[in-house]
């Protein structure tokens, strides 16, 4: 869930239809109106990975949380979770929307963008999510899993900008730097998961990913080489 992924769209809570307020009593329809929400937010923004319309991580993450048996009110976080990092839209007002459970569990898995470090940033947030636990941790685990899926896609497409604008040995060097501090953090939210709700299928599924992740397997063997080197 990166800042920098997508241009920030402004979302104020007039913006939006009232036909897209959803029925606080009923949690059944929290879901579709999640839906109709974060596709209105994200309506404009492209996935960094791929160019693909945003919505469709969001709509992955909610199909992971649904196919584990999560609760309405997680499946409807996961389609909002990225809505305060990416857009305008406030917690106060996801809380108006769609109640203090679901604006809980999006505040939970969403960074300080004013922490300029990456590597503190996903520290502290991992930590923030290790606090909320339980269902907070199964919507980072989902969002981790798409976020992974993702990656050799952002890593072609990065290669391939870098390549095309001719920049030079640092700037690749940037973008290398940059993918390796990601695969860093989702190994390092592997660790907590397994901490904070181990054993669960979507943690299990996160590792299955992260092992199966080409960047993941390319990675592995540049350290065998490194020390196979270093040993000779």
């Amino acid at each position: 869930m990166q800042a920098t992924a997508v241009q920030r769209q402004r979302t104020g809570l007039g913006s939006i239809a009232q036909d897209d307020r959803p029925a606080m009593h009923h949690a059944a329809a929290l879901p579709g109106s999640a839906r109709r929400f974060a596709a209105r937010c994200h309506s404009r923004q492209r996935r960094q990975s791929d160019g693909a319309p945003f919505i469709e991580h969001p709509m992955e993450v909610s199909r992971l949380l649904r196919a584990a048996g999560c609760s309405d009110v997680v499946v409807a976080a996961g389609l909002l979770h990225d809505v305060v990092e990416q857009t305008d839209v406030s917690i106060a007002e996801l809380r108006a929307r769609f109640g203090q459970a679901v604006a809980d569990l999006v505040q939970a898995v969403s960074d300080n963008a004013s922490i300029h470090s990456y590597r503190l940033r996903k520290q502290l947030l991992r930590e923030q999510v290790r606090h909320a636990g339980g269902d907070a941790a199964l919507l980072f685990a989902a969002d981790k899993i798409a976020k992974v899926r993702e990656l050799p896609d952002l890593v072609r497409r990065d290669q391939a900008r870098s390549d095309r604008g001719v920049r030079g040995h640092r700037a690749h060097n940037h973008i290398d730097e940059d993918h390796q501090l990601r695969l860093e953090h989702y190994h390092e939210s592997l660790v907590m998961l397994r901490q904070v709700v181990a054993g669960h299928q979507l943690v299990t599924r996160l590792a299955t990913e992260l092992d199966a992740c080409p960047i993941t397997m390319r990675a592995a063997a540049a350290a065998a080489t490194t020390t196979t080197s270093v040993r000779m």
